[in-house]
């Protein structure tokens, strides 16, 4: 061996490897896409946001292509229109916040959720006047608009303490870049923070962390983020269906195990700027513990929390019976028992 060759690392040789040559290697195997017919349809649209924690679906692709999806179309858009682009009939499929699709499904979208994404990718930040989720009453919070995801995960943990997220918080809207400035100047006493903000935040030691739903109970034993599609494809395309949850879920577990990898590509693509936290996010969220939590608990748990907050009126039993289809989720964790 010449002597002037850099040493063999794991690290290098997944990072010459394709995502699914990657699958493979690391082990990731799941009932052979063969032995199942073919999809009903080759193209697929996905929902692309800026945020980055919905890695697995914006790493995807070449696993989609790998599943017979030729035409891979991504939508560009932004976190408050999801739900629009599945009323327009414009996106098939989507990683999306749990609370806002159930606050869509309330409202009569034509989605269905699917599966869960991942656990724990909000924290909420506060100053020293803030310690606990109570202590939120009275207190002045920061979200970019009302009925984003921070509003929405903020007035679901308010109401888990028994506030009332109309009336106990004082809420202002602000651009995520001068939240910093407003905590620091003593302007707003908290604000939910999402990846990559969130590691950002933390390695500057800016503010404290009241919950981080990766590890804090109730909040880390559900879904953040789950997979939802529009009706119409889902029942029109069930083969698709699965197959391109299959994609997602296999990037999911690639993500945990290759983290330096996924953290690279997103980084190349745009969907972080700074490697370090990338690869910090990538480290903080157990995106191969999909198998260990159960969707429709998710479901029922963040549907009564908006219940109460006012934010819903549908009960959960409705939310379940009407708004989720369980059965691709069901039969991809039993071929695909990590």
């Amino acid at each position: 061996m010449d002597s002037a060759a850099a040493p063999f690392s794991r690290r290098r040789f997944l990072g010459g490897l394709t995502l699914a040559g990657t699958a493979g290697l690391l082990g990731v195997h799941s009932t052979p896409a063969a032995a199942e017919p073919p999809p009903e349809t080759t193209r697929i649209r996905l929902i692309q946001f800026t945020s980055p924690c919905a890695v697995p679906l914006y790493l995807s692709e070449e696993l989609l292509r790998a599943e017979g999806f030729t035409d891979v179309q991504w939508v560009s858009s932004d976190l408050y229109r999801f739900s629009k682009e599945l009323v327009t009939g414009t996106v098939d499929l989507g990683v999306n916040f749990v609370g806002p699709n159930l606050i869509a499904l309330d409202a009569g979208d034509p989605a269905v959720i699917l599966s869960g994404g991942h656990v724990g990718c909000f924290e909420l930040v506060g100053t020293d006047r803030v310690h606990s989720i109570r202590d939120l009453k009275g207190k002045t919070v920061a979200v970019g608009v009302l009925g984003d995801p921070a509003h929405v995960f903020l007035s679901a943990m308010a109401s888990y303490v028994g506030l009332d997220p109309q009336r106990d918080i004082t809420w202002v809207t602000s651009a995520t870049d001068d939240t910093i400035a407003l905590l620091a100047e003593g302007k707003i006493d908290a604000f939910m923070a999402f990846p990559t903000f969130a590691q950002q935040l933390r390695a500057k030691k800016i503010g404290h962390v009241v919950v981080n739903s990766a590890v804090d109970r109730p909040w880390s034993q559900y879904f953040c983020c789950m997979i939802i599609g529009h009706r119409d494809f889902v029942r029109q395309n069930p083969v698709a269906t699965k197959r391109a949850m299959r994609a997602i879920l296999k990037s999911a577990d690639i993500c945990a195990l290759a983290p330096e990898r996924a953290a690279r590509s997103l980084v190349d693509k745009g969907l972080a700027s700074q490697y370090e936290y990338a690869l910090q996010m990538m480290r903080d969220l157990p995106y191969g513990k999909w198998r260990d939590y159960n969707p429709e608990d998710t479901v029922r748990f963040y549907a009564l929390r908006l219940h109460e907050a006012g934010m819903i009126k549908s009960s959960p039993q409705k939310l379940i019976a009407e708004g989720t289809d369980w059965r691709f989720f069901d039969q991809l964790k039993r071929e695909m028992k990590g």
